[in-house]
């Protein structure tokens, strides 16, 4: 394995890395995304997950790789001006979009709508691989790429590609795999998470602060709540999902 060493901080490809990191328009653009860490880049090595570079600072320890992966050394001033992390690991990889796959619907599906905090979204990802839920993602989630998204999923997105569809179609979906479609929402009507099968179901994990939107209540067979003391107003959307997820598996 031959380390390519850089010096300059406007070399194309470290110029290119910063924008990967940076732009989610960018990613899309180029079909490629960058994370940061040493589990995380060993995990991405370790899932097959198309890794096209690997940025290293001299102390850091290249795992195997292989032929087709470039890898390249940077000092650690490079590393800190290059990274979004305030004390860097001293690993950076990039990685090429997975293969898209169609939208599929099965029974004990959760569905996210407009999950907007990468945190948030990162930690349901992890713990849906690890109850392996089924997750797809529709119109105004935060981007599955987005380097605290990939941080906080645990390398999740490297084990389970997420899917992505817009509502129409996953409601069409949804009927044609005649799987009720349920959402979590407040409201008259709504019934206790416990008292239904929600692993018949696929549910809907709404927006951090506007809830599940109009198009999925409208849809829906019907709504289900997470029983809690009258006080509290709502949960984390995070932790939400995870109740929602734990009770699948029930």
């Amino acid at each position: 394995m031959r380390t390519e060493i850089i010096t300059s901080k406007q070399n194309s490809t470290l110029v290119h890395v910063r924008k990967l990191l940076r732009s989610r328009s960018y990613r899309e653009e180029t079909g490629q995304y960058a994370a940061e860490g040493t589990k995380l880049l060993e995990e991405a090595l370790h899932w097959s997950c198309d890794v096209q570079t690997v940025i290293l600072t001299p102390e850091v320890v290249c795992p195997p790789t292989g032929s087709n992966v470039r890898v390249i050394q940077i000092s650690k001033e490079l590393m800190g001006q290059l990274s979004l992390q305030g004390q860097p690991q001293g690993a950076i990889f990039v990685c090429n979009f997975p293969k898209s796959t169609d939208t599929k619907i099965a029974p004990g599906t959760v569905i996210l709508d407009g999950i907007q905090d990468p945190g948030n979204l990162g930690t349901i990802l992890r713990t849906a691989d690890a109850l392996g839920i089924p997750v797809i993602l529709s119109e105004g989630c935060a981007d599955v790429y987005n380097p605290k998204t990939v941080r906080a999923s645990m390398g999740a997105i490297f084990r389970s590609v997420p899917q992505w569809a817009r509502r129409k179609d996953i409601l069409e979906s949804c009927i044609e795999a005649n799987v009720p479609l349920w959402a979590t929402a407040m409201g008259e009507g709504a019934v206790d998470i416990r008292a239904i099968p929600v692993c018949q179901y696929a549910v809907v994990i709404g927006n951090e602060g506007q809830g599940v939107s109009q198009e999925f209540l409208e849809a829906a067979a019907g709504t289900t709540i997470i029983p809690m003391n009258p006080r509290c107003e709502s949960l984390n959307a995070a932790i939400a999902a995870a109740i929602v997820m734990w009770q699948m598996k029930r």
